[in-house]
């Protein structure tokens, strides 16, 4: 599949899927829009690719929303301003529900939408040239589609904040409040990020699938019966499946799994 605004690399069993308009710092223009859900598809429906990385080509990992795209969809209909934006809201979602890890790489600025993919992921790692920020409420707008990702990545104390005042914060900021996993030197950006694809490679794909599954119910859910009782069901078709007899009979042998047979 050929994209105009995104490029994707094949490293292996990781795909590093790119936001492709470096000269507009990535942000995300109509093209980048629509084609970012179908990137997710694919990536979804390749049984070969086990990890997914995030990256931006350029100075910057993602801009933002393209404020022209923004001011045109202010000026249409009702309806049709409605119906954009919940298809963006429906790309952040793909993001946060992709049956696979995935991994944002950022060297640079992840600004407004920028910062709704970043927390959409599920591992952050960072550079500490990279910064972050959530200027809407400084030009009229809200980060309404983003908020349920960047409240559950960075914690509601630091969203209240950040999501409030618009103000900018440096990467060790973003990783005192948890939403950086890994801080590093710009050069070793890459092979931080590798060395946690390759955990997520070395671990059974499906697993990992109803394990992400597993985390979105568990988060901020009360433990009550009904919980405990999902829990339990979870555990018991996992024991059942054929990647368990797998997993613990390689084990027991001393040997890879079939699923991490060629990894490294």
């Amino acid at each position: 599949m050929s994209y105009e605004a995104l490029e994707i690399e094949r490293r292996g069993a990781v795909a590093w899927l790119w936001l492709n308009r470096p000269d507009a710092r990535n942000a995300m223009n109509d093209a980048m829009s629509a084609e970012l859900p179908r990137a997710f598809r694919e990536l979804m429906e390749d049984a070969s690719v086990r990890a997914v990385v995030l990256g931006g080509r350029g100075s910057a990992f993602c801009s933002g929303a393209d404020l022209g795209r923004m001011d045109k969809a202010g000026r249409a209909t009702r309806a049709g301003n409605r119906s954009q934006a919940l298809k963006s809201a429906k790309l952040f979602h793909a993001l946060y529900t992709l049956p696979k890890p995935t991994i944002a790489r950022i060297h640079g600025p992840a600004f407004a939408g920028g910062m709704g993919l970043v927390c959409a992921c599920d591992v952050v790692v960072a550079s500490s040239a990279a910064t972050f920020c959530l200027p809407e409420t400084r030009i009229g707008l809200v980060p309404a589609m983003i908020s349920p990702y960047v409240v559950r990545a960075m914690g509601a104390n630091a969203a209240r904040r950040y999501l409030l005042s618009g103000e900018r914060f440096a990467a060790a900021e973003a990783k005192a409040m948890g939403l950086v996993h890994e801080l590093v030197a710009a050069d070793a950006l890459d092979a931080a990020v590798d060395r946690i694809a390759q955990a997520f490679v070395a671990c059974a794909p499906n697993a990992l699938a109803e394990a992400k599954k597993l985390l979105r119910v568990v988060i901020g859910s009360p433990i009550t019966p009904e919980l405990i009782s999902h829990t339990a069901g979870v555990i018991s078709r996992a024991r059942a499946s054929s990647e368990a007899r797998e997993g613990i009979a390689s084990f027991l042998e001393k040997r890879k799994p079939s699923w991490a047979s060629g990894s490294e």
